[in-house]
């Protein structure tokens, strides 16, 4: 057998060696929001969302004249994962599945507030079976 050949099949065996038995990195622990348990996240969700967001997006994310419904196909994590929402509260969101005009950012809310509106979009999206 050629030298570089031997070689060549050496090395790859090494570093396929090394991906094989390096130790992992330990993933880092989740960050909680809130303490407190489901049901407390839950209206903290709710309460945070109707004071910032149910005045376009309407009661139960339903939509209104104003603004699309989140609980919608559309808005699934597969189409619209988290990041959207976060982007959307935290940049703004030029107009592409509706025609209500462009969102402007929502001012006034923290990230982990973001977490807690999606966390209850997504718990409305699952009751109404969309995903």
């Amino acid at each position: 057998m050629d030298r570089k050949i031997l070689i060549g099949i050496i090395a790859a065996a090494a570093v396929a060696a090394v991906f094989i038995f390096a130790p992992r990195p330990s993933r880092p622990p989740e960050r909680t929001v809130a303490a407190a348990g489901p049901g407390a996240e839950e209206s903290k969700g709710q309460a945070l969302f109707q004071k910032s967001c149910m005045e376009c997006h309407g009661p139960g994310a339903q939509g209104s004249d104003k603004g699309p419904p989140l609980v919608h196909r559309y808005y699934e994590p597969n189409h619209h994962g988290d990041i959207a929402f976060y982007l959307a509260a935290g940049r703004g969101v030029r107009q592409h599945h509706w025609k209500f005009g462009d969102m402007k950012p929502v001012g006034g809310l923290s990230r982990d507030d973001v977490t807690l509106i999606i966390r209850y979009v997504r718990g409305l999206q699952r009751k109404a079976g969309i995903f």
